[in-house]
């Protein structure tokens, strides 16, 4: 009889905990909840597995691979997503080689010397942990496991240790409720405080802070930049929160749009697309000499 349950009741960092103790191996299944007429012992709603939302597999206690509904995790997908192939290197890749397997792409990737072993092996433990550590913040969905199973072999497994798993999934998972709870509504709006050209001065920015900034407007909400950049919730909630705290946004509430959202050039319309590329040095000049005009 595999373990199972409701996240609601046994949380993930206790079921890691149970896996990484019990040296346990087999793949952690988690589905979409579906809830029923029926009470449980306590009185809360019983719910039946939906559709699956994500899979975790371990190997004698170790976590050793993830991927979710929406995120197969193909080896492709991990290093376009760590920044090791380019938009364009992936889609031709995924074109010529659709029907190889992860490990032998990965050699026939390192002999081409598009990346490294290292590059392949971190791509892939980071992508892992990025899922894991999502999947930590669940509060609710039925959850199956079960033994002994694990990927196909044409999967790279990289081993990772639970214990800084957990350590770190819960630091982040205080640091999470801490940032909903600085900003708990993301229909509210960002605009440039008083001076900013004297803010800004020195200021050395990631890409995705300087996407952020250029949004900056009273009529675009925060949830609207987030969309717009293919940011979560949590991403696009840390970013804000460290432009406020360097004095470099103020949360306001959003002006009423009279023509739908715009960017802070002024231009109107709906929000654009998320730039597929970085943020080049000349769109970054342009940005700081608006913020000068200001």
């Amino acid at each position: 009889m595999p373990l199972q349950g409701n996240l609601r009741d046994f949380s993930t960092t206790q079921i890691l905990n149970l896996i990484n103790l019990a040296g346990k191996t087999g793949t952690l299944v988690i589905f979409e909840g579906v809830r029923t007429n029926e009470k449980d012992a306590i009185g809360n709603i019983r719910m039946a597995a939906g559709d699956e939302r994500a899979r975790v597999a371990f190997k004698a206690g170790k976590l050793v691979q993830a991927q979710t509904q929406t995120q197969d995790g193909n080896l492709v997908t991990v290093l376009n997503k760590a920044s090791k192939l380019t938009d364009e290197q992936a889609r031709i890749i995924r074109e010529r080689a659709k029907n190889t397997a992860d490990k032998a792409l990965a050699l026939l990737l390192i002999n081409a010397n598009y990346v490294s072993q290292k590059d392949i092996v971190g791509s892939i433990q980071q992508y892992t942990l990025d899922i894991v550590y999502t999947l930590l913040t669940w509060g609710e969905g039925p959850f199956r496991f079960e033994d002994n199973l694990l990927p196909g072999p044409d999967r790279i497994l990289v081993p990772i240790d639970l214990e800084n798993v957990i350590i770190e999934g819960a630091r982040r998972i205080r640091e999470i409720e801490q940032l909903n709870s600085h900003l708990p509504n993301l229909d509210m709006a960002l605009r440039f405080p008083p001076n900013p050209r004297e803010k800004f001065k020195g200021i050395h920015l990631s890409v995705e802070e300087w996407r952020v900034v250029s949004y900056v407007n009273p009529r675009n909400t925060v949830r609207q930049i987030a969309r717009a950049n293919n940011m979560s919730d949590i991403e696009i909630r840390r970013i804000v929160y460290g432009l406020e705290q360097a004095g470099l946004v103020e949360v306001v509430r959003p002006a009423v749009p009279v023509d739908g959202p715009r960017q802070p050039t002024g231009n109107t319309g709906r929000l654009p697309p998320p730039p597929k590329t970085q943020v080049q040095e000349t769109v970054v000049r342009k940005l700081i000499d608006r913020i000068r005009s200001l």
